[in-house]
C-alpha cells in the first residue's frame, strides 16, 4: 500500500479565516464564541454561536457569483483554495484526473433552504429560485471545489453529520493509499447559525443556553450543558508520497490510520459505554500498525454535551487500556463551537500542526472537573511537547463514529 501525506492546509472559522490566524488563535487560547450576528435572537433562548468574523463574501468571489453559492459552499472554496495554493500544485503539471475532492457537510445550504421556504410560503412556488437546488444539496460544495480548482477525479460528499468531514479525510486517504488517485482535497465545511439551525439544535435540548461565552463551551467541565454551534471550513491536501517528493512539496505530515464504525444504537445519543467510539479508535491504531501507548496526543470530539464528554472518555479508556492514564486529550471546541459537519477537517489540521509544532491545544474555559471525565484533558494551558502520533475523533448523529491518525513524518 502507498503512504500518504498531508502537503497543504486550508481554513476558515470563528478564530480565524486562514490557517495561520485559526492556529495561532488555537495556541494563545482565543474563545471565538459571541452573540450571535447572524439574525435577531430575541425570542431565541439560544444568544451564542461561533460565527466567522469579518467576513465579506466580495472579498472572494464576484458579485455574480456570490450570489450563485450558498455560505457553505463559499467556505468549502475558500479553504480549498487556500489548501491548494499552500500545497503548491500547479494545474497544469499534475493528472488532474487522478486529483480529487471530498468534502462533506451535516446539513448543506441552511440559509438557502430557508430563505426559499419563505418564498414558497409567502409569494408561491413559481418565485421560488432556479438556482435552489444546486445551491442548497450537500454535495454541491465538492461539486463548486471541483470545478473552481479544475480537479477531474473522484468527487463526492460524504453526509455523516458531526462525522462528515472526518469520514471525507479518511475515505480521501484511502482511495490514494489503495492507488486510486494521487492527491485529494479532503475536509468539511458548514453554514448551518440560522433561524432554523438554532432553534431546531435548541428543541432537540443539545444547545448550551449559557449567556457567558467562555463558560457555554466547556468540554470535559462538570458544568457543561450542551454545545455551541460554529461554522466554518476545513480542508486538508492529501497526497501519496512518491507524488509529493518528485515535485519537491512540503510534508506536514503523515496520515498512517483511519477507521469507521457504527453504533447502531441510537439517533442523538451514543451507545452506553463509548464501544462504537471506543471500536473505531482500537480499528485506526491496528490500522496505523502501532500500539496504544503510541498516540501521544488525542483532539477529542468533546462537544461539551454531557452525554458526549462522559460517553468518549469511557470510549478512550476501553481503547486504550492503559494508555489513557497517561494520553493528552483535549477539546478545541471551547476555541471554536462545533463546527458541525466541518469540525473533524478543522480538528485534523489541529493535529498536524500539533505535531509541527511540538504543542498540545488546552481545552480552553475548564474550571470544574468532571469524576466521570477523568482523563488527562490539558487544562486552559497548552504544552509544549513532543508528538510523534496525533488521532482525530468524531461522533456523529446516527452513531456515526470515525477515527484518523497523523505521524510525524519520517523520510
Amino acid at each position: 500500500m502507498k503512504r500518504v501525506v498531508v502537503t497543504g492546509l486550508g481554513a476558515i472559522t470563528p478564530i480565524g479565516n486562514n490557517v495561520e490566524e485559526f492556529w495561532n488563535g488555537i495556541k494563545a487560547g482565543v474563545c471565538g464564541i459571541d452573540e450571535i450576528k447572524n439574525f435577531d435572537t430575541t425570542n431565541f433562548k439560544v444568544k451564542l454561536a461561533g460565527e466567522v468574523k469579518n467576513y465579506n463574501e466580495e472579498d472572494y468571489f464576484d458579485r455574480k457569483e456570490a450570489r450563485r453559492l450558498d455560505k457553505f459552499t463559499q467556505y468549502a472554496i475558500i479553504a480549498s483554495r487556500e489548501a491548494v495554493k499552500d500545497a503548491n500544485i500547479n494545474i497544469d503539471e499534475i493528472d488532474a484526473n487522478r486529483f480529487g475532492v471530498i468534502i462533506g457537510s451535516g446539513i448543506g445550504g441552511s440559509k438557502t433552504i430557508e430563505d426559499n421556504a419563505k418564498i414558497l410560503s409567502e409569494k408561491g412556488p413559481d418565485r421560488v429560485s432556479p438556482m435552489y437546488i444546486p445551491m442548497a444539496i450537500s454535495n454541491m460544495a465538492a461539486g463548486n471545489v471541483a470545478i473552481d480548482i479544475g480537479a477531474k477525479g473522484e468527487s463526492f460528499a460524504m453526509v455523516t453529520a458531526c462525522a462528515s468531514s472526518t469520514h471525507s479525510i479518511g475515505e480521501a486517504f484511502r482511495l490514494i493509499r489503495h492507488g486510486y488517485q494521487d492527491i485529494m482535497i479532503a475536509g468539511g465545511t458548514e453554514a448551518g447559525i440560522t433561524p432554523l439551525g438554532v432553534a431546531g439544535f435548541t428543541n432537540i435540548k443539545a444547545l448550551s443556553q449559557s449567556t457567558d461565552r467562555l463558560r457555554a463551551s466547556i468540554p470535559f467541565d462538570k458544568e457543561r450543558n450542551g454545545f455551541v454551534m460554529g461554522e466554518g471550513s476545513g480542508v486538508v491536501i492529501l497526497e501519496e508520497l512518491e507524488h509529493a517528493l518528485k515535485r519537491n512539496a512540503k510534508i506536514y505530515a503523515e496520515i498512517v490510520g483511519y477507521a469507521a464504525t457504527s453504533d447502531a444504537y441510537h439517533i442523538t445519543s451514543p451507545a452506553p459505554g463509548g464501544v462504537g467510539g471506543a471500536k473505531a479508535m482500537e480499528l485506526a491504531i491496528k490500522d496505523a500498525n502501532i500500539e496504544p501507548k503510541d498516540i501521544d496526543y488525542i483532539n477529542a470530539h468533546g462537544t461539551s454535551t454531557p452525554l458526549n464528554d462522559s460517553s468518549e472518555t469511557s470510549a478512550i479508556k476501553l481503547a486504550l487500556g492503559e494508555a489513557a492514564k497517561t494520553v493528552m486529550v483535549s477539546s478545541t471546541k471551547g476555541n471554536t463551537g462545533h463546527l458541525l459537519g466541518a469540525a473533524g477537517a478543522v480538528e485534523a489540521i489541529v493535529c498536524v500542526k500539533a505535531i509541527q509544532d511540538g504543542f498540545v491545544p488546552a481545552t480552553i474555559g475548564y474550571k470544574v472537573p468532571d469524576e466521570e471525565c477523568d482523563l488527562d484533558v490539558v487544562p486552559n494551558t497548552g504544552r509544549q511537547v513532543n508528538i510523534n502520533y496525533a488521532m482525530s475523533n468524531s461522533l456523529g448523529f446516527g452513531g456515526h463514529n470515525s477515527s484518523v491518525i497523523f505521524k510525524k513524518y519520517n523520510k
